[in-house]
């Protein structure tokens, strides 16, 4: 049996419910109780850390027995562990469901065997539904689960011919404002952002997300420099809200996985060449995003040259990195160009 018309219904409106939660440490899940006839008997989303989850919350604003042979319609497959709470797939067979409706299956050790729990005591389960827009959403806490790792947005911007700079280094501004503004809805969006000393000793980066006025968004990007060379007092970075972290760029893994460690699942690499192209290299990147501007640099008198990446190892055309074009946007006269890795089984 398939979702009907109103499941699915139930389902986008449970994601758009996931979508308040914050984002942290547990995922944004959401969930709709339906009756049998279809309507709408109670919703709920995660609050937060040690809240009740999304099929708690919904649950329990209904009169005992209220759901029985209900349906559950939920973006994440019911926990099966007890944490600083008790395991949803328990509360969904004591309140006597019929029907679980989830998008995607939980990645946790743990935490994951709801379904097979719930299917042990004769209710129906049906997954995947949604499970595209799902994974969208818990794209950085799937990292983290899947990967042990924050989830590594890889940025640059690059005239038309693929330049990230002129011979002699400067690179402000090669993109529109509308492009730039785009760039800092993004890094407010992300827990840190990621640039080498390369970059910061050329454009003297301020690493905070900024408004289009000016004004700094309430969420700032843990700013973090990678690379051996001094930080300069006068360094911008220095007076950024947060107390920057300054680490080495040999070795990429154990950095994220200090991220990881601080509560980081979100990191948004922005520069420069060496250390994009150290990510890409490395196979940590899980989205690209490439500012493309309608210019053209080349190279200097001298034969200086100023790529927008330096070397991938890819030595023959059979090496090359293969990417999956996820949208194509306008921003003034910029191109954004959002694309993903394929995996080596060929799969993104």
């Amino acid at each position: 049996m398939t979702a009907t018309q109103a499941e699915q219904v139930a389902m986008r409106h449970a994601l758009s419910l996931a979508a308040r939660g914050p984002r942290g440490i547990n995922p944004q899940v959401g969930a709709v109780i339906l009756a049998p006839t279809g309507e709408v008997l109670a919703e709920g989303w995660h609050h937060g850390a040690g809240t009740a989850h999304a099929e708690v919350d919904a649950l329990s604003k209904l009169a005992p027995g209220a759901a029985h042979g209900a349906t559950a319609v939920v973006t994440l497959e019911p926990c099966n562990h007890t944490g600083r709470t008790g395991p949803c797939s328990e509360a969904l067979v004591a309140a006597g469901v019929a029907r679980v409706i989830y998008a995607i299956a939980d990645p946790g050790e743990a935490s994951a065997g709801g379904a097979e729990r719930l299917r042990e005591v004769g209710i129906d389960v049906e997954s995947g539904v949604l499970a595209d827009d799902a994974s969208a959403l818990l794209d950085s806490w799937l990292t983290v689960q899947r990967l042990g790792r924050p989830h590594v947005t890889v940025k640059w911007a690059q005239s038309l011919d693929g330049r990230a700079a002129a011979a002699d280094g400067t690179s402000q501004w090669i993109t529109g404002p509308a492009a730039r503004a785009d760039v800092h809805r993004r890094r407010a969006e992300a827990d840190a952002i990621v640039v080498g000393t390369g970059t910061l000793l050329a454009d003297d980066p301020a690493l905070t997300a900024r408004q289009s006025d000016g004004t700094l968004y309430h969420h700032q990007p843990q700013p973090v420099v990678l690379g051996d060379r001094w930080v300069p007092d006068e360094a911008a970075v220095r007076k950024h809200p947060l107390l920057f972290l300054h680490r080495s760029g040999e070795n990429l893994p154990a950095v994220l996985a200090e991220l990881r460690d601080l509560g980081i699942q979100r990191v948004f690499v922005e520069g420069g060449p060496t250390i994009a192209s150290a990510f890409v290299r490395e196979g940590l990147a899980d989205e690209i995003l490439t500012y493309v501007a309608p210019t053209l640099i080349g190279y200097g008198a001298d034969g200086t040259d100023r790529p927008a990446l330096r070397s991938l190892g890819v030595d023959t055309i059979g090496d090359q990195r293969r990417l999956s074009v996820a949208s194509v946007q306008t921003l003034g006269d910029d191109l954004l160009i959002v694309s993903h890795p394929f995996t080596t089984t060929g799969e993104i």
